[in-house]
């Protein structure tokens, strides 16, 4: 209306007003609730799994995160079901309290999860007071995972006192330079003059353990800028820069972290099932076996860097190959500790290959005369080649209904908490120190959800205020 009665410069004005810090919260809360709503709603027509994890957040008020994995639509999908603080302790009583009561909030039954996922803690994965021991008491059937990621990360933490040591040098090294704001500008300066591709190091911190790799690689392509670095200002930690024996660890731990970072990077991401995961950790652990024994007969070509700087410096494997292989042993032990081999890892592959995997002696015997039904459909065969293991057995749900959810209950538990670390990161930008009052849980609804808010059905609820 002003723009028509008063043209566009009026208009333009007018639309540059912000709106106040009430309309826009109302606004923001009316979206996530309609959000909250589709999503319980589409919950409650299943069964569903549960991902959760608790952190600090910027007012050092402890924060539960759930997500939820769900049927709907011809697919599994996964959103947060909600956010909420935790007042005082954070125990396993305190999480299953708060959590029982936001699933009778919300009207969602015990008796229709499959599975929790979630990390380590003794809170989480208690067996006298945690939260898997009193969730065990309501819900017997609810089968609990350890996040595969964060498993991963513990058992890769193994180092011998040697490779330690050169660990723990490295980040001294890095320290004598990051740590002063004048080194850092002279330290560039140095990288400029020679043409460098780098200009300065990196950090390392224990809470992100994917930052080794990265630190170190850097350290190892800038050695020669670092030595001289380090010369000029006299320090002693040149002399590792020297020494043949050191770098060449240096270069095992920046390849050997680089593989293990890999492995990390491919278990995150989502619509993860635990079969897939499972595969790709006992793929790694193969892997391990065979470098173990390609490195006792002399060959690590599997180690790029190291074997371009044992070339380039005329060195023996042989100086390397005790220390490599007593590290590839150890990670090998720890890997076996925390993912121990199935006793049976064929019992799912009717699962994954239910035309060719016709025989399941663990099932009952009607899912089995169900199964040697389905593989006889040749039409299901076609169709199963173009949809996932998930919306395969979806798709089949109604035909064969038992047979679909005993292979469900083992696809639809989550096998990570990656989805709760990627929302925490959101979390931390949402609630920062200029916004540490924020009750989070509608921003981070509408921040991170796929679920589209019904504009339409919101806008008519409110009441128009025409001109009289």
């Amino acid at each position: 209306m002003s723009r028509a009665m008063h043209g566009d410069k009026l208009a333009r004005e007018l639309e540059s007003v912000p709106l106040s810090n009430g309309t826009i919260a109302r606004r923001i809360s009316d979206m996530a609730q309609d959000i909250k709503c589709q999503l319980v709603d589409r919950v409650k027509k299943g069964k569903y799994a549960l991902q959760l994890d608790e952190t600090t957040d910027v007012s050092n008020s402890a924060q539960l995160l759930v997500f939820v994995r769900y049927s709907f639509d011809g697919k599994l999908n996964e959103n947060m079901l909600f956010c909420t603080p935790l007042e005082g302790t954070c125990t396993g009583e305190d999480i299953f309290t708060k959590l029982d009561d936001k699933l009778q909030e919300e009207g969602l039954s015990w008796d229709e999860c499959v599975g929790v996922c979630t990390d380590g803690a003794g809170a989480m994965l208690g067996r006298k007071k945690g939260l898997k021991a009193r969730v065990l008491q309501v819900a017997p059937h609810v089968k609990f995972t350890h996040c595969i990621i964060h498993k991963e990360a513990l058992a890769s933490k193994t180092l011998d006192p040697e490779l330690k040591h050169v660990l723990e040098t490295a980040m001294k090294i890095v320290n004598y330079i990051k740590a002063r704001l004048l080194n850092i500008r002279l330290f560039a300066t140095l990288c400029n003059e020679l043409g460098s591709e780098h200009e300065g190091l990196l950090f390392h911190t224990e809470v992100r353990w994917l930052s080794r790799v990265n630190v170190l690689s850097r350290l190892y392509e800038l050695r020669d800028e670092v030595r001289l670095f380090l010369m000029e200002h006299g320090s002693q930690l040149a002399d590792h820069l020297t020494d043949p024996d050191w770098l060449t660890r240096l270069a095992y731990l920046s390849c050997i972290f680089e593989k293990l970072n890999g492995l990390n990077l491919s278990l995150q991401g989502e619509n993860t099932s635990i079969l897939s995961l499972n595969d790709k950790i006992h793929a790694f652990m193969r892997k391990l076996q065979r470098w173990i024994e390609r490195v006792k007969v002399g060959s690590i070509d599997m180690f790029s860097e190291l074997v371009e700087f044992m070339d380039e410096n005329e060195l023996s494997v042989d100086m390397v190959k005790k220390p490599i292989t007593t590290h590839l042993q150890a990670l090998q032990e720890h890997f076996n500790r925390y993912f121990p081999e199935e006793t049976a890892p064929e019992q799912n592959d009717w699962i994954r290959s239910p035309f060719t995997e016709t025989s399941a002696n663990h099932l009952t015997s009607e899912l089995e005369d169900a199964l040697v039904e389905l593989s006889s459909d040749r039409t299901l065969k076609t169709a199963f080649n173009s949809k996932t293991l998930a919306e395969f057995w979806i798709s089949v749900e109604r035909e064969y209904p038992q047979l679909a959810r005993a292979a469900l209950d083992v696809l639809m538990p989550f096998g990570t908490t990656y989805l709760c670390e990627k929302t925490f990161s959101a979390l931390m930008y949402l609630k920062n120190k200029y916004r540490s009052r924020l009750n989070v849980e509608d921003d981070l609804q509408v921040a991170v959800s796929d679920i589209k808010p019904r504009l339409d059905l919101l806008c008519s609820k409110h009441i128009a205020h025409p001109s009289h």
